[in-house]
């Protein structure tokens, strides 16, 4: 005896749709992911003119480096890229910190020579003595 009907079952469908989805959604959350590795800083490429009259610096403190690339952003102080305005607030700062500041100008063999002189002219209206600007340059290659 019998007490209940059997059904006939279907077999289960895979619904393809959903997979679909899922899978978009697990692509787009790696490609997110991977983007945020950390590259790391790219520095400032300069090429430096060369100078045969140039001597070694030897001083105990450590000059404000003033870089000026041939591409925008122009100036940089250290290995930030700064405005003029906020590199003649800096230089002020600093030389009202430290009476005996040295500069160093890093300028690009290719970059504009506006941009050295409006340096110049910051540092000089910085209260910077003369003698303790200098100017960054590369040794002549030997050939």
């Amino acid at each position: 005896m019998q007490f209940t009907t059997r059904k006939r079952r279907r077999p289960p469908r895979v619904i393809i749709v959903s997979l679909i989805d899922v899978l978009l959604v697990v692509l787009i959350f790696l490609m997110v992911t991977t983007t945020f590795r950390k590259e790391p800083q790219l520095a400032i490429k300069i090429s430096l003119p060369e100078s045969k009259q140039a001597k070694p610096g030897a001083t105990d403190a450590k000059p404000m480096v003033i870089t000026i690339a041939s591409n925008t952003p122009y100036l940089y102080l250290g290995d930030k890229p700064v405005t003029f305005d906020r590199l003649q607030n800096e230089l002020i700062a600093a030389a009202k910190k430290d009476p005996d500041l040295r500069v160093t100008i890093k300028a690009d063999k290719a970059s504009p020579l506006g941009e050295t002189v409006k340096v110049y002219d910051a540092a000089k209206a910085a209260n910077v003595s003369g003698d303790r600007l200098s100017l960054l340059t590369d040794k002549p290659s030997a050939n």
